[in-house]
C-alpha cells in the first residue's frame, strides 16, 4: 500500500465532511472546500477518521491512492489552519500596494503592474513582503507564482520578486580587463 494513503486521516472535532456521489466536501473555521474523488478509491468515514482504499497495487492505483490522501490532508489543514506564502521584493524602487481589489506592482518597467487580487485568495502588503493566504494550498501557490512571474530574480544582482528564503545563485558579472583584449593585436 502507499505509505501516505494507507494512513488513516484524523479529522478535527472544528471540521465537519461529508461524502456523497464521489464527491468529498469539507468544511471548517476559515471556510470550505470540496473535492472529486477518484473513481477507482473507495472512500470510508468512521469514528473521526477517513479511510481510502484501492483495488489494486497497479502503478497508478498506487500513485492515486497517495495523491488523493495528500489532497485531502491539504484540504483539511486549509480549511482549520489555512496556507500562506510569503514573496520579498528586492530591488531599488521596487515596491507593492493594495489598491481596492487590485494588487499593483512598480517593477522597474515604465508602467505599474496592476493584478487583480481572485476573491478566495487574500493579499496583504507590509513593508518590502506580500503575504498570499487562503484556504486551498493550490490555489495559494499558483496566485504566488504569477505575482513572482511579473520580475523574477535576475542573475546577477538578484532584484526581483522571490519566495521567502529562497536561495539564489547569483552569476559574477563580466570580469574587466582580463585576458588579450583589444582588436588587431
Amino acid at each position: 500500500m502507499s505509505r501516505i494513503g494507507k494512513k488513516p486521516i484524523e479529522i478535527p472535532s472544528n471540521v465537519k465532511v461529508n461524502y456523497t456521489n464521489g464527491v468529498l466536501n469539507v468544511e471548517g473555521p476559515k471556510g470550505k472546500l470540496s473535492l472529486a474523488i477518484h473513481p477507482d478509491i473507495k472512500l470510508s468515514i468512521e469514528n473521526n477518521h477517513i479511510k481510502l482504499e484501492r483495488p489494486s497495487d497497479a502503478p497508478f492505483h498506487r500513485a492515486i491512492h497517495g495523491t488523493m490522501a495528500a489532497l485531502i490532508r491539504n484540504m483539511i489543514k486549509g480549511v482549520t489552519e489555512g496556507y500562506t506564502v510569503v514573496l520579498e521584493i528586492v530591488g531599488l524602487g521596487y515596491r507593492a500596494a493594495v489598491k481596492g481589489n487590485n494588487l499593483e506592482l512598480n517593477l522597474g518597467y515604465s508602467h505599474p503592474v496592476v493584478y487583480p487580487i481572485p476573491k478566495d485568495v487574500k493579499i496583504e502588503v507590509k513593508e518590502n513582503k506580500i503575504y498570499v493566504s487562503g484556504v486551498d494550498k493550490q490555489r495559494v501557490g499558483q496566485v504566488a507564482a504569477e505575482i513572482r512571474a511579473f520580475r523574477k530574480p535576475d542573475a546577477y544582482k538578484g532584484k526581483g520578486i522571490r519566495y521567502e528564503g529562497e536561495q539564489l545563485r547569483l552569476k559574477a558579472g563580466k570580469a574587466a580587463g582580463k585576458g588579450k583584449g583589444g582588436k588587431g593585436k
